[in-house]
């Protein structure tokens, strides 16, 4: 697909009979907004709490960029793919870019949040193999997050993760007593214990993640370990929604 496709978040995307969307290619913009007569927008959100010429997207060749024309409001623009990931387009930003392949732009009103939702062109990567030094006496990189999807630890790590895997404006870090249960649903492996569990997000701050929470001793460090580890995997994409799968089904 060689263009952005831009609707509102309540309308279904279908073959351009059903729901108001946009089709718009590299070079071309989109206003939204409430419109009025002599602010022609193309796409109208008739909320009264949004401005009458809100913002623009634009459609560049690998990504799309957002301007914010509100001089008081905030844009956020959620990642739908991502645990989370979102990036805030400031009042009055001039085209900011926007890296999602499909994503949501909340525009806050009195009476909740409206949104559009762009579906943009996937990205392009690098052949395999480029950067690499060919011959037998280089040196490898060591990776920064060496995690086997196999092991037990992973899927404790899906566990913490899997509130905003789930909805990515969840606060939400299970405890390890609720990671025990969700994990005890799983007949393929051995039931894990609170000690097991809390041993595997040890483990994952000391030696895969290779986190430093908060060093002091009491009640708040063990929340302040799973909240560093779900935050650092989902900054860095260790864990993404494929991964729920490891998980038994719930109930």
């Amino acid at each position: 697909m060689s263009y952005l496709v831009v609707q509102k978040s309540s309308e279904p995307i279908d073959t351009g009979e059903a729901g108001e969307h946009h089709k718009i290619v590299a070079g071309q913009t989109l206003t939204f907004g409430r419109g009025a007569p002599g602010i022609d927008v193309d796409l109208v959100l008739s909320n009264p709490g949004i401005s009458r010429l809100a913002g623009e997207i634009a459609a560049v060749s690998d990504h799309w960029t957002l301007t914010n024309f509100s001089s008081t409001r905030s844009y956020v623009v959620d990642n739908i793919e991502g645990g989370g990931e979102h990036v805030r387009v400031a009042p009055r930003r001039l085209a900011a870019p926007i890296p999602f392949e499909l994503a949501r732009i909340v525009l806050p009103t009195p009476t909740g949040g409206c949104g559009i939702t762009v579906f943009a062109p996937g990205h392009a990567f690098v052949a395999s193999g480029v950067g690499r030094v060919s011959g037998s006496n280089s040196e490898p990189t060591v990776d920064a997050f060496s995690l086997d999807e196999s092991a037990r630890y992973f899927q404790v790590l899906v566990a913490l993760c899997e509130p905003r895997l789930r909805d990515a404006t969840s606060a939400v870090v299970p405890t390890t007593t609720q990671v025990v249960e969700r994990l005890g649903f799983d007949r393929r492996q051995p039931t894990l214990t609170s000690a097991g569990v809390t041993y595997h997000i040890d483990y994952l701050a000391r030696y895969k993640l290779r986190t430093r929470p908060l060093e002091q001793s009491g009640a708040g460090r063990g929340t302040a370990k799973r909240d560093t580890l779900v935050a650092v995997a989902l900054r860095f994409g260790l864990v993404g929604p494929e991964h729920l799968a490891l998980l038994p089904p719930r109930r």
